[in-house]
């Protein structure tokens, strides 16, 4: 944040530098700051296409998805380059699978490779989409290939979990095993991963070991991501009262704005571990509406935990 301030007190004219200061205030949960720097932005290169991707990716962490869709849209279509035109294309695909649209999203990721087969986010993401229509083969074959050309952990936790999901554990072990790789290997080149590892380790390895990754990323970077991440992690070292204050602010509209699946999740099974269970089923249901294939792995854990609590009873309290 200070940098930015600083390049922005040299160069206040340059859109590039509150493009930077957007990512510092996001990073630090300020949206009202993040706000101000993308109006900043906008006024003062308005029609630019990486400054309406800016926006558009302003828009969604608000929760304003109609918002994102079009000004990504917007950007794709004045976009300079095949390259440009690609990246631009695959958050639009991230964009609609977020929001349940695997048909949508596919088509979208498979529209960046046709113009720019080097963009492995949209491979990635092609293989997500297919895994949410169940063309697990195809799904496996995508990801395997976005691996092959750019060896990106988040990939890896993708792939090994869509693995555990087919019931294929030695081949998921193999995958994390790798992921744990990737992140050395990126951490020496200087990349932060800290938040995939903190998600990795909650969910697949020492849990403790993520709350102390975690909460050192929440003191350097407290942004909605990093809550969530966190109070899972605490979740599933059996903190569940500090989870919930996390899981909450990664859920608070105030914060944020976004309504996320695997973000309602996390809250919603934090709930029913806290026997709050007439939220937990809200928080759940709204999960699945939103996307219910958010995840290979955790949208069909949601089904089963609201069949478990079934239907409200005249004693839950309303919440």
């Amino acid at each position: 944040e200070k940098w930015g301030e600083s390049a922005l007190k040299l160069a206040p004219k340059r859109w590039t530098t509150h493009a930077v200061l957007i990512d510092a205030y996001a990073g630090l949960g300020d949206h009202e700051a993040v706000g101000q720097a993308l109006d900043r932005m906008k006024k003062l290169r308005p029609g630019l296409p990486a400054v309406r991707a800016r926006a558009a990716a302003v828009y969604r962490d608000r929760g304003w998805r109609e918002d994102a869709a079009a000004q990504i849209s917007d950007a794709a279509a004045a976009a300079g380059t095949p390259a440009e035109r690609a990246a631009y294309l695959e958050q639009a695909g991230r964009l609609a699978f977020e929001r349940g649209d695997r048909e949508g999203a596919l088509r979208y990721f498979r529209e960046a490779l046709r113009t720019d087969p080097d963009e492995r986010a949209a491979q990635a993401g092609e293989g997500r989409a297919l895994a949410a229509l169940g063309r697990t083969t195809e799904a496996l074959n995508a990801y395997r290939a976005a691996l092959a050309k750019r060896p990106c952990p988040q990939y890896a936790l993708e792939l090994g979990e869509l693995y555990q999901s087919l019931g294929l554990g030695q081949a998921a072990r193999v995958q994390f095993d790798l992921l744990r790789e990737r992140v050395r290997g990126a951490e020496e080149a200087g990349a932060d991963e800290e938040l995939v590892m903190g998600r990795f380790e909650a969910d697949h390895g020492d849990a403790g070991a993520a709350v102390e990754r975690l909460e050192a990323e929440w003191q350097r970077q407290p942004g909605i991501a990093v809550a969530d991440a966190l109070g899972w992690a605490l979740y599933r070292t059996g903190d569940h009262e500090e989870a919930l204050r996390f899981a909450e602010i990664a859920t608070d509209g105030e914060h944020g704005g976004v309504r996320s699946a695997p973000h309602l999740f996390h809250l919603g099974m934090i709930e029913r571990a806290l026997e709050q269970y007439g939220p937990a089923r809200r928080h759940l249901r709204e999960a699945l509406m939103i996307n219910p294939y958010f995840s290979p792995l955790r949208a069909p854990e949601a089904r089963r935990v609201l069949a478990e609590l079934g239907e409200p009873s005249v004693e839950d309290p309303p919440g």
